[in-house]
């Protein structure tokens, strides 16, 4: 039987295999366009009960499969997952779109839309009607059939676009590694950045010496520290240059493409820019006044920029004979300019700042100031062994949240920090379904000597 087809609370990793997803997925699509088309062949009149509530919950199966799916690939992926997303993500988008673009579906949120004045809904109700409405009109529904047939065209090819972005960088963070066996390249390293560095050269099967990566983890602290200003460099290039060597995992191409459709697709939905299509939901509305806000940031901001700049010019210069500051240089440099002039070094703090303490700290805030408790457990599958798992309660011991936390790098995260969520919150007849959230991250893992290091 295939787990993802089941009804399940927590996501039921350990019994998820890779051939599970497509079936899964294809499944949950057929069922989710069974119940759009109960509510298109509904005879009753529109309400915002059997129509904008209904569509709500449908495709419920396929929003949990997706959640499950698509946060794997972002935090533990392999070849064999990038390869379903390939494959199942334009089957995604033009479901999305059989739903934006149906027309019958759209009239009947269109007429109720049009009496939402005379409906006494709640300001939750009126917000989802009218993000409901929106989600149409802003991605096609009022469009020609040739237009609609070119924006599937356009969202389809888009999909695969972004996942091979996300996937070259990937592989391209994984593909640089640099093994040190002379410590004099270590340099001014922190020695829990050292410890960190050669824990993670036993991890790739390397008997002696130090690994560095570009990680954040691994990258960061080296830029920040270490003295070897060539090996700086050479990190610093391989960072910048990540899928924009001209080889099979260059992203030159894919960047220009995923530009170009955005454009495209702005102009097909009646938007000059991709840009004044995003704004226009967000606070800055506009793209003129994104310009307007960034040129008066830039006017009040340059002038002290220079003097900082040329600051830390004269500083590196005084202290290495540097003639020309190098973007390899600045994070290095700063760091010294900032011991000159303050008396503040980091590393000083860092002990106190172990991942442990945070995790313990932000917790103990959380609990004064909105009364949550965190229980770590054990009996909840997770996808990887690294990740922590809790039930959050509040101080009544009423069930809260499922909680995951997803700390260090490994090969197949992608690199940042983000939140997401394997299952969300609603209410529905009565019933106040909680959410289960991740946070997914990339600190180094603690040492003897260390500490929680920036991601």
């Amino acid at each position: 039987m295939n787990p993802l087809l089941s009804k399940f609370d927590t996501a039921p990793f350990s019994k998820i295999k890779n051939e599970h997803f497509k079936p899964a997925f294809l499944k949950a699509i057929e069922d989710a366009r069974a119940e759009i088309n109960s509510i298109t062949s509904n005879t009753d009149a529109s309400t915002f009960e059997n129509t904008i509530e209904a569509l709500e919950f449908t495709g419920q199966q396929l929003d949990r499969i997706s959640s499950v799916f698509f946060n794997l690939n972002s935090a533990e992926t392999n070849e064999k997952i990038q390869k379903i997303a390939q494959e199942v993500s334009p089957l995604l988008s033009e479901f999305g779109n059989d739903i934006t673009l149906n027309e019958e579906l759209f009239k009947r949120v269109k007429m109720v839309y049009g009496q939402k004045d005379g409906l006494d809904l709640s300001v939750e109700q009126n917000t989802l009607l009218d993000k409901r409405y929106k989600s149409f009109s802003r991605n096609g529904a009022n469009l020609s059939e040739d237009k609609k047939k070119r924006l599937r065209e356009i969202d389809a090819e888009s999909s695969k676009l972004k996942l091979k972005f996300g996937e070259n960088i990937l592989a391209e963070t994984n593909k640089y590694q640099k093994h040190i066996t002379n410590e004099a390249y270590l340099d001014g390293l922190p020695d829990g950045a050292k410890e960190a560095a050669a824990q993670l050269a036993k991890s790739k099967g390397k008997e002696e010496g130090w690994m560095l990566t570009l990680d954040y983890p691994s990258y960061i602290p080296y830029m920040k520290y270490a003295k070897n200003r060539e090996l700086r460099k050479e990190l610093s290039l391989a960072f910048g240059s990540k899928a924009f060597k001209g080889d099979e995992l260059d992203n030159q191409e894919n960047v220009l493409k995923i530009a170009k459709l955005r454009y495209e697709r702005a102009n097909l939905l009646g938007y000059q820019t991709h840009a004044h299509f995003v704004l226009e939901e967000r606070m800055a509305e506009t793209p003129e006044k994104v310009h307007s806000f960034l040129n008066e940031l830039l006017e009040k901001a340059k002038p002290a920029a220079k003097r900082e700049f040329k600051q830390l010019e004269d500083f590196a210069k005084e202290l290495d004979g540097i003639d020309q500051l190098e973007k390899w240089d600045s994070s290095y440099y700063s760091e010294k300019l900032k011991q000159k002039l303050f008396s503040l070094d980091d590393e000083q703090l860092k002990p106190y700042f172990k991942l442990e303490n945070v995790i313990n700290g932000v917790f103990e805030v959380a609990e004064k100031l909105f009364g949550l408790q965190f229980e770590e457990v054990s009996d909840i599958d997770k996808y990887h062994e690294e990740v922590k798992t809790y039930r959050v309660y509040d101080t009544e011991k009423n069930f809260i949240s499922i909680f995951y936390a997803d700390f260090h790098p490994r090969a197949g995260k992608r690199g940042g920090a983000w939140m997401t969520s394997f299952k969300s919150q609603y209410k529905r007849n009565g019933e106040n379904v909680r959410p289960h959230i991740s946070n997914v991250c990339n600190f180094t893992p603690s040492t003897n000597k260390t500490i929680l290091i920036d991601i």
